[in-house]
């Protein structure tokens, strides 16, 4: 805490702020100086006694909810001491605080509500954003995460309750990417909820009426990210869990106005993209020989084929729409084709002409399943972004490692519950041959008697490390050549690991990764020209003033 002897707070009003609370860990001198004396237990403790303290506590809670709750509670209290614990307990504490429990505490958000974090914009208040932005210093903010709460993970529309996602997300950039938590800012834009469950609790603090769509929704978000290049010309503003009809439209609306990113569709395509890349080069299959089979075909989908196609475009020195020929994207009405109905843009890019499937052997042309393209298509990666238990049977897993050595296998739907297969499942029906990626934490694997860790396709492997890209590089633009660099930097990360299975580093040195991955992104922005330009010593130097640790 390096400022605190600049601080005007004292007595209970500092042990209520969370960014100066040290609690036991206030030293004598300082009791004295700041008015604590009798406020306190006698005894001063260190940060790290105060970890083992509020572990056991953390050890206690009934199940994962309540520990996330007291874990926000905690960060509310003590924010340095909430860090120190988080990141000394990482593996355990990351599920926790993000996916997948952060899913229940969305659920729960009105319910739980103890105390306001963030901001709330409610459409009611689209015309005094000026002035709710003008309590927040634009020298002090450098990332914003802001959801409108419609797409929450595999729960879908959580209303209101989308502003924890907001917060666990920018919990996440701190913890894996080193951010400064006093230099965010979790926003929720608040439009109503088609919830019925939401709009009929009493409980529920969100607006209780449908969303609004079309041009009102378009015109509240136009205000919104006006008001925020105004105030905020150089934060970088993060879109989170967005619906599938608007996350697309809102990125590409904005993108090129301010610094942008969709963590849903550029986030999940660059960790995606890391592991194929990563996978092409365990496969020993040459990368143009690769088949890609998308099951899920809303915002994360085809985010992923975009991400993929577009770096095998470049890498391959192949036209975008040759590359796209190798995708299959299927969501609920089958197999995407020329016959589908109601394709949004997005999806339109990767609809097979219906002439093409002439020969393929079929019940229903116009409705194609997951087993009948894996069949007749012969896809050598298989990604699932369809929240559907169990998707991907044992029988198809088997029908793919019976055409192919290496079959990359990735069920990335989350929560857990959520997952298309397990990776036990996908061991034992391609007998242990196929490269494996989780949406959710597995942990690890067996496979006749022998522990295989299972690499999470965790966004947190990547959007932290751009984040932090953004920040050195001040890049007046997040292009998909720097989506690219990250990814390639997080793929060559994953070489040293030993297992063969595995497609992703883990966690245990998440910090020395989002460095890499933010090197990387800052590199490519100035050989861009979207950055200027620096000397490996000026981007060290901008790395270590954007790095915050929890220390007192």
């Amino acid at each position: 805490m390096k400022n605190i002897n600049n601080i005007e707070l004292h007595g209970q009003a500092l042990l209520g702020n969370p960014r100066y609370n040290k609690g036991s860990a206030f030293t004598r001198p300082e009791r004295e100086t700041f008015k604590l004396i009798g406020l306190l237990p006698p005894r001063v403790e260190t940060i790290d006694e105060q970890v083992i303290r509020v572990y056991e506590q953390y050890s206690s809670q009934a199940g994962d909810l309540a520990k996330n709750l007291f874990l926000n509670e905690l960060f509310a209290v003590n924010t340095t001491l909430f860090y120190r614990l988080a990141s000394t307990n990482l593996s355990e504490m990351l599920p926790i605080v993000y996916t997948p429990t952060i899913g229940d505490a969305v659920e729960e958000y009105s319910r739980n509500f103890m105390r306001p974090q963030g901001l709330i914009i409610a459409l009611d208040d689209q015309d005094r954003i000026d002035d709710i932005f003008a309590a927040i210093d634009p020298n002090e903010l450098d990332i914003a995460v802001v959801t409108d709460g419609e797409g929450v993970l595999g729960i879908g529309d959580q209303g209101i309750g989308g502003l924890n996602i907001s917060i666990g997300k920018l919990m996440v950039y701190t913890l894996c990417g080193g951010i400064n938590p006093y230099r965010t800012l979790p926003i929720q834009l608040d439009v109503g909820t088609n919830n019925e469950k939401l709009l009929a609790d009493p409980f529920y603090l969100g607006l209780r009426h449908p969303r609004v769509t079309g041009e009102r929704y378009l015109l509240f978000i136009d205000k919104f990210v006006a008001a925020f290049r105004n105030r905020f010309p150089r934060s970088f503003l993060h879109w989170e869990d967005f619906g599938k009809g608007n996350a697309r439209q809102v990125l590409d609306r904005y993108r090129d106005v301010h610094q942008s990113f969709n963590d849903d569709i550029q986030g999940t395509g660059a960790v995606t993209l890391a592991a194929v890349l990563a996978g092409i080069k365990k496969s020993q299959i040459a990368s143009d020989e690769h088949r890609f089979c998308i099951f899920g075909a809303g915002t994360a989908g085809g985010g992923i084929a975009d991400q993929i196609s577009q770096a095998l475009a470049l890498t391959e020195n192949k036209d975008l729409s040759e590359i796209r020929q190798r995708f299959y994207l299927i969501d609920s009405k089958g197999l995407l084709t020329s016959r589908t109905s109601n394709l949004l843009p997005f999806q339109a890019h990767y609809a097979r002409p219906a002439d093409e499937l002439n020969n393929w052997q079929v019940e229903n042309a116009e409705h194609i399943r997951l087993a009948e393209v894996i069949k007749n298509a012969r896809p050598t990666v298989l990604i699932g972004c369809s929240a559907q238990t169990g998707a991907f049977s044992d029988d198809l897993l088997a029908e793919m490692s019976s055409y192919c050595e290496h079959p990359i296998i990735m069920p990335l739907s989350n929560p857990t519950s959520k997952a298309e297969t397990t990776p036990d499942r996908i061991l034992a029906a391609t007998q242990g041959k196929a490269l494996i990626a989780t949406g959710s934490p597995f942990g690890s694997a067996e496979w006749r008697g022998q522990k295989i860790a299972i690499a999470q396709c965790n966004n947190a492997l990547v959007f932290p490390g751009i984040g932090l890209g953004m920040l050195i590089s001040q890049a007046q633009q997040l292009t998909d050549s720097m989506l690219l660099a990250a990814s390639t930097a997080l793929s060559d990360l994953e070489e040293r690991e030993s297992d063969k299975n595995t497609l992703l580093p883990g966690f245990a040195n998440i910090l020395q990764i989002s460095r890499a991955v933010a090197l990387a992104v800052a590199q490519t922005a100035m050989r861009e020209g979207t950055a200027e330009q620096m000397t490996a010593t000026e981007l060290e130097t901008a790395i270590t003033s954007h790095t915050w640790t929890p220390e007192y």
